[in-house]
């Protein structure tokens, strides 16, 4: 079992924005620090949620601070980017870093980023495949030319090649967020492991590995990739002494991130959207994931590995909006859960 942080450089009511990046980068040290396996970086435009535009340059940053851990992106959102540049940008990350960096993409949203990023809605409702299969190209071919729907250009070489690189990984993974059955079967179709989000519980995520599973044995995929893909649950971990203080940690902090946060979210079209209401959805993710007592947190991992099969974690650290205490919670999660884990 591998257990990695989620940051999203959450920005919480009366904090600056560079406070919001300070916390992120640090918690990222202490990550490696106390012997966490990953940092999983995600990427928002335009809304507090997270004050990190792009995963991959922050990714970047960790990559040179760091030394052991592994840095993910979760996720690089492909509607807003060209799948050629950010290809470039993984590659040099993959290269330069001895094969760190995890390549995580997803859809995204329908948002306002559609507009100004120039993909429009069509980028999201219907562009991912062709950016995807791109990206995938690009990351595995020694040269790459394009004649799709959105994209067509000459082949050209690609350099760095992914392939050239001194370790024994011919490229970074790719990781693919999924919240549906037809992104389950396109990462499934392609031999890629999911990332699957905090919103839902062991139930929820054990259908969609089962679902993953049978579509790469309809395309067959090879036996020993589908069982060991390395699929990734988000969630949410806090560690107090007593569970009650952990949860109330949360509860105290959590509403009030998400009412400004996702409050800010502008659709691209103007279509009506509905927010979850920011203490139960609160309550909500302190019943599905790692939150309590160091033997309860381990317990709730390990129960979500035997019920799903899922045996990468990226867990949310950052949930109390406060330095001090994230940083302890990080190292509690290292040495009091993993140890437990162990």
């Amino acid at each position: 079992m591998r257990v990695g942080s989620f940051v999203l450089a959450a920005q919480f009511p009366g904090q600056g924005q560079g406070e919001a990046l300070h916390r992120a980068v640090r918690s990222a040290e202490v990550a490696e620090e106390a012997g966490l396996d990953s940092v999983w970086l995600a990427e928002h435009h335009f809304v507090p949620y997270g004050t990190c535009p792009s995963a991959v340059t922050l990714a970047a940053l960790l990559l040179g601070r760091t030394r052991r851990i592994r840095v993910g992106t979760a996720v690089s959102v492909l509607p807003t980017v060209h799948p050629v540049a950010l290809g470039e940008q993984a590659a040099l990350l993959h290269l330069t870093s001895g094969g760190r960096f995890s390549l995580g993409v997803g859809r995204g949203g329908p948002w306002v980023d559609l507009e100004v990023f120039g993909g429009g809605i069509e980028a999201y409702e219907s562009g991912f495949p062709e950016s995807l299969d791109l990206l995938l190209r690009w990351l595995r071919e020694p040269s790459v030319g394009a004649s799709g729907e959105r994209y067509r250009f000459r082949d050209v070489a690609v350099v760095p090649r992914p392939a050239e690189s001194l370790t024994d990984a011919e490229g970074p993974e790719v990781v693919v967020a999924c919240t549906s059955p037809a992104s389950v079967r396109l990462a499934a179709e392609r031999g890629l492991a999911m990332l699957l989000g905090m919103h839902i519980g062991d139930e929820e995520k054990a259908e969609m590995v089962a679902l993953w599973r049978r579509h790469a044995r309809a395309v067959g995929r090879p036996r020993e990739e589908i069982a060991t893909a390395g699929h990734v649950s988000a969630g949410v971990c806090q560690i107090a002494d007593r569970r009650t203080d952990a949860v109330e940690t949360l509860v105290k902090s959590m509403p009030g991130w998400f009412r400004q946060g996702l409050g800010a979210h502008v659709t691209v079209d103007g279509r009506a959207r509905a927010m979850r209401d920011p203490v139960a959805y609160t309550e909500l993710l302190c019943g599905l994931h790692p939150v309590g007592t160091p033997r309860l947190c381990a317990d709730r991992l390990s129960a979500t590995s035997e019920r799903t099969g899922i045996t990468r974690f990226a867990l949310l650290v950052e949930g109390s909006g406060d330095l001090a205490a994230t940083e302890e919670n990080v190292r509690r999660l290292g040495t009091e859960v993993l140890g437990n884990l162990r």
